[in-house]
């Protein structure tokens, strides 16, 4: 940065921009008509070689910042402009062209457009004499005689320093610009007075920053009652109680200063817009008649603050406009909590925050304010401080239900569709308010379903303002036949049967070409009708808007003759132009054919939905009866009989999604009991990827891992003062995350008794509270536990498929399952399970399974398989083994088919585009499996296999070649 020196010496000023080594550079280009010039903090490393005499005239101690600046500014805009007297006119271009401008704000405040005078001081300047070369600049008589006038006029108004007011009224006296430029504005030195005095609020000079103190709760709040009073604020539905209550506190003598408590999103800012609103309408008691409610922004207070002490005067220079107002302002200070310690030197021991700076005011009921914050932060930073905590008065605010929220998006519609530019139907609303209360669980209402409305409108204008699908389509497939046409316009071959298949296809494409050229044409012109039509109904609903506005500011200032012009007169032409328009449009929607839809209905919501949350949109939209109906199919797609355990976890969640289940529980809570390798775990998997279209929505917790009583921890997280504390649980994290999932635990009867105690809240509450103290929600989780308890009775009587041999399995099983558990957590669980062991059938059915698992494979590599009946045979009674399930059949598969064809393709018998045919070879021990390349298969495509008209999963002999 260059610094200003000057010499003022003899009457005369010398002015030149130094730099940092000394050199003399060239001034930058004067900004121009319209340009403000950047304020430029003076400091104290300034050259000023003032001689002893001129020093008594011109000294910096005597001005403020912003009047010193000016000063300093004066000769370098005197040289920009090749003048060599400094007069007048430069110290008002100077004072004009300071960042945020006091003596601009003294004009505006007269009623003066500000543009105006920096016009006239423009052209007074352009028109005074040029000097070139460089000549010393001389200090005019009138510029003297100005700064003269300014410390009159700082003595008349009991100052300390000279700041830029007192320049701005010594103008008034300037013989020079100044009588010509009042004379140009139309002002007068009493209106300039008033005007400062307006400006100033009867404050004082008393330091050198004074002119930033000046309105400053102008330039560090909002005026909310201005907002409401021009319609810029979203209406306020229901809050009746709180906002009366809000009302019955601030009527109070002393401590009247309510603190709006809730969590975030609950409305809480909503309610001090509610109030502003209603002092505006008048619908409150007469102490709070006319009263400014104000919103403080902490953030700008602090902002620039550098030096200590700052951000302390800015404080004060606030609480003392609102204290002088007499009443007459309400503070409100959303997230109050940051007042404390804001501004504070650290440490500890009562330092001088904005706490407590506030504390006498608040206590003695001069200060009326409202705040704002969460649970968690008036915990954390308000109660801590007793002192602070008594000087207000809390107000709980709730979250509303989803009928509340539902008539809140209802009052909020209207503004929502004028700013977006589309109609948002009814049921939207609806489906709003109930699929965020359903699937997100960690936001509150209303702001998650306003959130919902909000980008459900957004994303349909950007398909509005965005080019169709089908144009889009079609203007690409005429790329690719543009790309063919210059490809076949290449020299053909030499062959006239080459040359005449090329003219014949360059024909049919410049044909099919043309044909969707004007398709294209044709449906530009459409989109653009139709955005016009759109452009003109958003128009027309701004134009309603602003004239209801209109109307309501002159019912509020009784002028009822302009009330009624503009409502049955300019109001209703706009309204009866709206509803033609529409009807318009509806019409031609009737006919079909439109290219853009300006309606957010319930499948936009869901779209939105699906994105937050990861839930599919097909399964929102889907029919909860058709997809209750489809479940047992699905599940029986993966799990190999086990027909009562899939038809017992049908029957719970038919129950839940019928509402007859309690809401306040999970989805179902199931136990898998049964031998090992019979589907409990596939069964979960598979119900996973049923509901919530993939695997990855399980969460796994395998309880072998929680033998010990400490690893409870790991599941809702380590205490405070352990490590691990800030990872939270394995458990309450997963479904934190992930709320919609299905929870298996595995092997549950290895884990340690107080794991039991975690689970007893989930199961009977649906919640859980982890070590930092967040609420869990399982009310939309699957709850599946595993358990090998009782599975020797199971096998015992494995035989005897009976209805009382089940009964009899079933009833032994539970009994060694209440030997086990403690009552309390048996009764929490809905449905307990018992899986059969599976017979040679089913293990069949599981080797099939396996085989096209391995087709799948083979086919990536472009390798048909056929297995032959002999080899299926020989897995089946390889994997079969009633003691252990599933599991022995997968070995089989792996160690005897895998092994073989892994083999036989590394030595090159079966090879890429050919087909592999398997089948068993031998007797007893020395039986194995025999891969062999499928004869009279062509090896560019392979054929598919004819079982000559047999069934081939009555053979189990079939194939499937690579498309």
């Amino acid at each position: 940065m260059s610094a200003m020196a000057s010499n003022v010496a003899g009457g005369r000023v010398v002015a030149s921009a130094v730099r940092r080594d000394g050199n003399a550079v060239r001034s930058r280009r004067p900004p121009g008509l319209g340009e403000f010039r950047p304020s430029r903090p003076l400091r104290s490393k300034v050259a000023t070689r003032v001689s002893a005499d001129s020093a008594k005239k011109i000294s910096q101690n005597e001005f403020t910042e912003r009047a010193w600046e000016a000063i300093v500014l004066a000769p370098e805009i005197a040289s920009n402009s090749q003048q060599q007297i400094v007069e007048t006119e430069h110290l008002c271009k100077a004072m004009f062209e300071q960042k945020d401008s006091f003596a601009l704000r003294i004009l505006t405040q007269a009623g003066v457009d500000p543009s105006a005078a920096v016009g006239f001081i423009d052209r007074f300047i352009s028109r005074q004499p040029k000097v070139s070369g460089g000549a010393q600049q001389v200090l005019g008589r009138h510029l003297e005689a100005l700064v003269e006038e300014a410390r009159v006029r700082r003595s008349a108004m009991r100052d300390d320093f000279v700041a830029v007011e007192h320049l701005v009224l010594a103008i008034c006296k300037d013989e020079r610009v100044g009588n010509a430029l009042m004379a140009e504005l139309g002002l007068n030195e009493d209106a300039l007075k008033n005007a400062v005095t307006k400006l100033r609020g009867g404050t004082n000079v008393t330091d050198q920053g004074a002119e930033g103190k000046y309105e400053s709760l102008k330039r560090y709040a909002r005026d909310l009652t201005a907002e409401a009073r021009a319609g810029k604020l979203d209406p306020v539905i229901g809050r009746d109680d709180e906002i009366r209550r809000t009302i019955q506190i601030l009527s109070r003598r002393s401590k009247n200063n309510p603190v709006l408590i809730g969590e975030p999103g609950v409305g809480k800012t909503a309610i001090s817009e509610g109030l502003a609103q209603r002092i505006v309408q008048g619908d409150v008691p007469l102490s709070l008649q006319g009263v400014q409610v104000m919103s403080l922004d902490m953030g700008l207070l602090i902002a620039g603050a550098k030096f200590r002490g700052e951000f302390e005067d800015r404080l004060k220079a606030v609480m003392k406009e609102v204290t002088d107002s007499d009443g007459g302002i309400i503070l409100f200070i959303d997230e109050i909590h940051t007042v404390v310690g804001a501004g504070g030197s650290g440490g500890s021991g009562g330092g001088m925050d904005a706490g407590n700076l506030l504390k006498p005011m608040l206590g003695r009921g001069e200060l009326r304010c409202i705040g704002a914050t969460t649970l968690d932060e008036y915990r954390q930073y308000i109660e801590k401080d007793p002192a602070l905590e008594r000087r207000f008065q809390k107000v709980l605010i709730d979250q509303p239900s989803v009928e509340d929220a539902i008539s809140i998006l209802r009052g909020l519609r209207e503004r929502y569709e004028i700013h977006h530019g589309v109609s948002i139907s009814d049921n939207a609303l609806v489906e709003a308010a109930v699929l965020s209360d359903r699937y997100i669980a960690d936001r509150f209402l209303p702001d998650k379903a306003i959130d919902l409305v909000d980008e459900a409108a957004a994303k349909l204008k950007m398909e509005i303002t965005s080019k169709p699908t089908v144009l889009d389509e079609i203007d690409r497939e005429i790329l690719k036949l543009q790309m063919e046409q210059l490809s076949l316009r290449r020299p053909a071959g030499s062959r006239p049967s080459e040359q005449a298949n090329v003219s014949a296809r360059l024909q049919r494409v410049e044909s099919e070409l043309a044909s969707l050229m004007v398709r294209q044409d044709t449906l530009t012109f459409q989109w653009e009708q139709e955005k016009a039509k759109l452009a003109a109904i958003q128009q027309l609903k701004e134009e309603i808007d602003a004239v209801q506005t209109e109307v309501s500011q002159a019912e509020r200032d009784y002028d009822l003759n302009k009330a009624a012009e503009l409502k049955y007169g300019s109001l209703m032409n706009l309204q009866r132009e709206l509803l033609d328009a529409e009807a318009a449009m509806d019409a031609a929607a009737a006919q079909g054919g439109d290219l853009l839809r300006d309606e957010v209905t319930e499948s936009d919501i869901a779209d939105i939905i699906s994105k937050w949350t990861g839930i599919p949109v097909s399964k929102l939209q889907e029919g909860e009866r058709e997809k209750l109906l489809n479940l047992p199919a699905e599940l029986h797609k993966r799990v190999v009989g086990q027909d009562l355990a899939v038809q017992a976890v049908t029957e719970a969640i038919q129950r839940s999604r019928a509402g007859l289940s309690d809401p306040n529980r999970p989805i179902a809570s199931f136990m898998f009991l049964g031998p090992t390798g019979v589907g409990k775990t596939e069964l979960a998997k598979t119900l996973a990827t049923f509901l919530f279209n993939t695997e990855e929505a399980m969460v796994r917790i395998d309880m072998s891992e929680y033998m010990e009583k400490h690893a409870v921890s790991r599941l809702i997280g380590a205490p405070p003062g352990y490590v691990g504390f800030e990872e939270g649980g394995q458990l309450t994290e997963a479904v934190r995350r992930r709320p919609y999932s299905v929870v298996l635990f595995d092997e549950m009867e290895k884990a340690h008794g107080d794991v039991f105690n975690v689970l007893l809240q989930i199961l009977d509450d649906g919640r859980v509270t982890d070590s930092q103290g967040r609420v869990v929600n399982f009310k939309n989780a699957i709850l599946i536990m595993t358990s090998n308890i009782g599975s020797q009775f199971v096998l015992e009587n494995m035989n005897d498929n009976s209805e009382g041999g089940k009964a009899y399995r079933r009833e032994r099983v539970m009994e060694a399952v209440r030997g086990h558990f403690r009552p309390e957590f048996v009764n929490r669980v809905d449905e307990y399970i018992v899986f059969d062991p599976l017979d040679f059938n089913q293990v069949r059915k599981i080797v099939e399974q396996q085989v096209e698992r391995v087709r799948s494979r083979l086919k990536d590599r472009k390798i048909g398989l056929r297995v032959d009946e002999s080899a299926i045979q020989m897995l089946c009674e390889a994997g079969y083994d009633p003691s252990f399930g599933a599991r022995p059949v997968k070995r089989a598969v792996q160690h005897l088919l895998e092994t073989s064809l892994a083999q036989a393709i590394l030595r090159g018998d079966v090879a890429e585009n050919e087909q592999a045919v398997v089948w068993a070879h031998g007797e007893g021990e020395g039986r194995q499996l025999l891969v062999a390349k499928e004869e009279g298969q062509r090896q560019e495509e392979p054929a598919q296999q004819e079982l000559n008209g047999a069934d081939p999963y009555a053979q189990m002999s079939w194939d499937q070649t690579p498309q």
